[in-house]
């Protein structure tokens, strides 16, 4: 099951919290155990899927280039929990935060991946197209080779 919601009003967390700053929220159920799930993610062809073609994730604090121009750090690594990166759309835009939680969901996998910091004016329901493709990707690949 797929759903997708987001919420570029009101939900605000970190400094921006109280300040209409958007914030982007994608989720997916995948057919797929949560280790499974969490070892695709992290595999070369994973992170592609989910941040974009070039991008390779390392350890916390290493950065990862996507060739569409998008960059980043690796913020938080809790493995079968949480990855955080920072994510800017090009080298000079401005940061914002990416966070993917896991958790099992019965046989499956439950993601939730969240967009704060955003900056005002950014398309958020482009954003929230850009994250619901990058883990329709990630599921599918996952699922596959399951």
């Amino acid at each position: 099951m797929t759903t997708v919601s987001t919420d570029a009003e009101g939900k605000t967390s970190g400094p921006s919290e109280g300040s209409g700053a958007p914030t982007v929220q994608v989720s997916r159920t995948v057919g797929a155990p949560l280790v499974h799930v969490w070892e695709v993610l992290v595999s070369p062809a994973g992170a592609q899927a989910l941040l974009g073609q070039g991008a390779v994730l390392g350890g916390k604090g290493e950065p990862y280039h996507s060739s569409d121009g998008s960059s980043g750090v690796v913020r938080s690594y809790h493995p079968l929990e949480q990855l955080r990166v920072s994510w800017h759309v090009t080298p000079d835009g401005p940061p914002t935060i990416v966070e993917l939680d896991l958790a099992a969901d019965g046989d499956g996998t439950r993601l939730e991946l969240t967009q704060g910091h955003l900056w005002h004016g950014v398309d958020a329901d482009d954003l929230a197209r850009r994250w619901s493709g990058g883990l329709d990707r990630l599921a599918e690949l996952a699922e596959s080779i399951a």
